[in-house]
């Protein structure tokens, strides 16, 4: 071996100084690791042996990169949810503790991706830069932190905003039997936060993947994905993911709501989740109770909407809403799944398939929706002007059945059926049509007192949008008015009066 030249001696030298002072100050540890062994794999899950300390809910790491969740704690083995496909685990495959948690990403940098319940991201786009994680399951606030639901959530469709209003951090649950609207009311309803500062968060657990790409897709149209965390799970990933996914998604939105932001959540739908949940346990062999469900099945649904409220103002005020979407089977209210969640909301949202064959769109039944907390949360005025919409709404319904019978009919019968038509035919609105504060204020005081009566019912429609167009004429200040805690005055009532007589005198005429 040569000897390095004189020019490269003194390198050299400090080289081997660095090696030996290395050397010296190394101190070997030792690392402890539990490591056990994959015995059986089904779909969805694994057990193992050999993990002595492992805590419940606790992540695991299986050899060859794949994750899982500790369901089952029991004395020779446990039971693994698995976080990614059954193939990436054999028998026989290592599987060691990671002594935390499952957690996501969370941050600003999810605005407007779409991601899977672990923070990978769906939409082709480079990979979630968030510092900050929080685990996926997370106590909710103590009820010491709540504030009271005093400000609403503007859906922008009149039958929900004037008959079953919503308030910020509010649970209203909206259940109907398939292909009756529901994800398009939760879709137009962030839709129509573009201009009222809440942040939302869309969760799709178990869709199809084409159901999936529409809704996103009329999201981006409308601009509304620049605000929205987009969590989606579809029908072939394992049910540990869908599982997770709303859970995920939570703690995704409770980071925004805890900055003192509001935030709008969609779960679409926990049909879906209870199933999945249902389909773990079974194959873990929990003991079934009704319907197979496990006897845990409300305690899953409830520590899940228990974390949506309002924060008080101590703790920067923000709040959660949370819209949960649920499919009934044959207008069976009183099933297994919904009883629950209707127990465990704060009101319900109901969309009939006979309204909606009828053509009466969105198929909202006044009469089988309440909001238990909302009407407090209503803008005064507006609450003015449809505070007696909904019970005279649903006698106009009575008295229409009863006048089937072709029985005689007095005068002040005939104006309330006349009345209740044209009630019925401006609770109709197209989607993707939200109207703001003032066009609602101006359309139902002019249908609650009686201007649109002498308008003929094939043009109720184009009334109401000339209505509209008239109320956006108004000042600044009187807009401002009609969207804030102030109560309609004397003065604005004479105004949009004025404003909605002068917009119907053509239709009278043609009248």
């Amino acid at each position: 071996m040569k000897e390095p030249s004189k020019s490269l001696q003194p390198l050299a030298s400090k080289v081997l100084a660095g090696l030996r002072d290395a050397r010296s100050a190394f101190r070997p540890t030792l690392e402890v690791r539990e490591v056990g062994v994959v015995h059986t794999v089904m779909t969805g899950v694994a057990r193992v042996s050999g993990l002595p300390g492992l805590g419940s809910e606790e992540l695991v790491r299986f050899e060859g990169g794949a994750y899982g969740i500790a369901f089952n704690i029991d004395e020779k083995d446990s039971g693994i949810v698995l976080l990614s496909d059954s193939s990436e685990v054999e028998t026989g495959t290592e599987v060691e503790r990671t002594g935390r948690v499952t957690d996501v990403p969370v941050g600003r940098e999810l605005l407007g991706r779409v991601v899977d319940p672990l923070g990978n991201p769906l939409d082709g786009g480079p990979p979630i830069s968030s510092k900050m994680r929080l685990p996926v399951e997370r106590p909710s606030p103590h009820i010491m932190d709540r504030a009271p639901v005093t400000q609403p959530l503007q859906t922008g469709i009149k039958v929900v905003d004037a008959t079953i209003p919503i308030g910020l951090g509010q649970r209203e649950l909206i259940l109907g039997d398939r292909q009756t609207g529901k994800t398009a009311i939760a879709l137009d309803t962030i839709a129509n936060q573009h201009d009222k500062g809440v942040i939302c968060v869309y969760c799709a657990i178990g869709q199809r993947g084409s159901s999936v790409a529409k809704a996103l897709g009329g999201l981006r149209q409308r601009g509304a994905l620049d605000y929205t965390v987009a969590v989606v799970t579809e029908g072939n990933d394992p049910p540990g993911l869908r599982y997770i996914a709303p859970y995920a998604a939570t703690s995704i939105a409770e980071y925004f709501m805890e900055q003192g932001r509001d935030v709008l959540i969609i779960y679409d739908d926990l049909t879906h989740h209870a199933r999945s949940y249902r389909e773990l346990s079974l194959l873990l062999r929990r003991p079934p109770g009704r319907e197979a469900f496990p006897g845990d099945i409300f305690y899953i649904h409830s520590r899940l909407l228990e974390r949506s409220t309002h924060l008080a103002a101590e703790l920067g005020g923000g709040s959660l809403t949370a819209l949960p979407i649920i499919e009934t089977e044959a207008e069976n209210l009183s099933d297994y799944i919904p009883t629950n969640l209707i127990s465990i909301t704060d009101g319900q949202l109901y969309l009939s398939p006979r309204l909606f064959e009828l053509g009466q769109l969105p198929a909202v039944d006044v009469g089988k929706s309440v909001s238990r907390v909302g009407g407090k949360a209503q803008f005064p005025a507006l609450h003015s002007v449809s505070g007696a919409l909904k019970l005279a709404y649903s006698q106009f319904e009575e008295m229409e059945v009863f006048a089937r019978f072709g029985t005689r009919l007095d005068d002040r019968t005939r104006q309330i059926l006349e009345r209740g038509r044209r009630t019925r035919a401006i609770l109709q609105q197209p989607e993707l049509s939200p109207l703001n504060v003032t066009e609602q204020v101006g359309v139902l005081l002019a249908l609650t007192q009686g201007l649109l009566d002498p308008v003929p019912l094939e043009q109720i429609a184009e009334a109401e949008r000339a209505i509209c167009s008239a109320t956006l004429k108004l000042p600044a200040d009187v807009r401002a008015r009609l969207a804030s805690s102030e109560s309609l005055g004397d003065g604005d009532r004479e105004q949009l009066m004025r404003v909605a007589e002068n917009a119907l005198t053509r239709f009278k005429d043609n009248g």
